[in-house]
């Protein structure tokens, strides 16, 4: 009798389980998975959208294939993984670095964290527009605190040199501070008594750190670079708010590109291709990405 009530109770349990999810999956497949499907459709077929009248014409494989001698799109990709690797990189390595400076629950560390924060509760176009205005060549407020150091002043947006560089630093010193609160969950989520016996071992603070600390949140570090990387590959707002793609095609990424093959030329067909081919790769990311995490946590084990 126990065990028909509890199987009972176990099948009421799915059932208002699953019907809680309803909106969700509901409102999903609405918002997300309907759009996908359209623009995979629509990704084999020529349909200019700013053309009255306009009807799409099948073109079958023409949108992916003209990918292939797109010279801008072959650009955009380039720009768009050294963006995504240099800026993820970095991310880490200081959100670690500030991270371990941190992680106390001491008031001074309370109040350097929380001061720490605020760049990422800031709107990405807000960061965008503060930094152009800052980075600006003439009445850059950069350029002016350069001049006190005898430094002449720097085109930092306009130079094909100096914009992805710029843009880069902008993005790190928004988004560190987001791994460095994950990171430090991290390390106070930590056993004490592994990190006190290998003090007690006369192991030094290194030594901690590159033989017990960084090997234990392995896994961790993992999926932070997972979302990171995810976060910066389709980075748009940011850097479309401070260079356009500009100059040229110098900080030119695959949304931005994306976006303007849409919004600016119309091409509607080639602009789904191209989406389409973005959200690949960016599962291909994230599967390569959710193995090598299994297999630090297998090492780790």
């Amino acid at each position: 009798m126990k065990t028909k009530k509890h199987a009972m109770r176990n099948k009421s349990e799915t059932i208002w389980s699953w019907l809680f999810m309803i909106p969700t999956t509901a409102f999903l497949v609405v918002t997300s998975l309907i759009p996908l499907l359209y623009s995979l459709y629509i990704s084999f077929f020529k349909y200019k959208i700013n053309l009255a009248n306009a009807v799409p014409e099948f073109i079958g494989l023409q949108n992916y294939i003209d990918m292939f001698s797109d010279k801008t799109l072959l650009i955009s990709t380039e720009n768009t993984f050294f963006f995504a690797i240099v800026s993820v990189v970095l991310e880490v390595v200081l959100g670690l670095i500030v991270a371990m400076a941190f992680c106390s629950d001491k008031m001074w560390a309370r109040i350097a964290m929380s001061i720490f924060l605020i760049p990422m509760i800031m709107a990405p176009v807000a960061v965008g527009t503060l930094w152009r205005m800052m980075l600006d060549g003439t009445t850059g407020v950069i350029n002016y605190l350069l001049g006190f150091l005898g430094i002449p002043s720097i085109n930092w947006l306009s130079n094909a040199k100096t914009a992805m560089p710029a843009v880069i630093f902008v993005n790190v010193w928004q988004l560190t501070p987001w791994v460095t609160v994950i990171v430090a969950a991290g390390l106070k989520s930590l056993p004490g008594e592994c990190l006190e016996a290998a003090r007690v071992d006369g192991a030094k603070n290194s030594q901690i750190c590159r033989h017990i600390v960084i090997p234990m949140i392995g896994p961790l570090l993992v999926i932070v670079c997972m979302l990171r990387f995810v976060d910066a590959f389709k980075v748009f707002d940011s850097v479309y708010t401070m260079t356009s793609g500009g100059p040229g095609t110098a900080t030119e990424v695959l949304p931005s590109y994306i976006y303007k093959q849409g919004l600016k030329f119309f091409n509607a067909g080639y602009t789904a291709a191209l989406a389409i081919v973005f959200v690949l790769i960016m599962f291909l990311c994230t599967f390569l990405f959710l193995k090598l995490r299994s297999y630090v946590e297998e090492k780790v084990s």
